[in-house]
């Protein structure tokens, strides 16, 4: 069965990691695309085909100053993809409680358990 397409909307959008660092990247200020190139490491036309792909589903918005396009992280689209993540949070959750019982107990052997391990 192929794989549906990245660009149809946020949820395949975020699937590539690129994009979601891009993401992060324009969260807190506008950017042009030298400044993503830069910071991430990436090539030129590698990021704008991200960007295009992220504005296209509408994760970021794009804003022309001359010559430039600033980008900035439009978050609105990501709140599906936060409501639908959060039912699986119990699962995280518990997962996560027991690790960590298993690490404190671990940590903090209690004498019983102590005596009992000894051949």
């Amino acid at each position: 069965m192929p794989r549906a397409s990245t660009t149809s909307d946020a949820f395949n959008a975020v699937a590539e990691l690129r994009r979601r660092q891009i993401l992060v990247f324009l969260a807190d200020q506008e950017r042009p695309v030298g400044d993503i190139v830069v910071h991430l490491k990436m090539r030129q036309p590698s990021a704008s085909k991200h960007l295009r792909v992220l504005h296209r589903v509408g994760l970021v918005r794009a804003r022309r100053k001359g010559r430039l396009v600033f980008y900035r992280t439009n978050a609105a689209p990501l709140r599906h993809l936060h409501e639908w993540t959060q039912y699986f949070e119990r699962f995280w959750s518990r997962q996560l409680l027991r690790i960590q019982d298993r690490a404190e107990a671990q940590a903090h052997p209690s004498p019983k358990t102590f005596e009992q391990e000894k051949p």
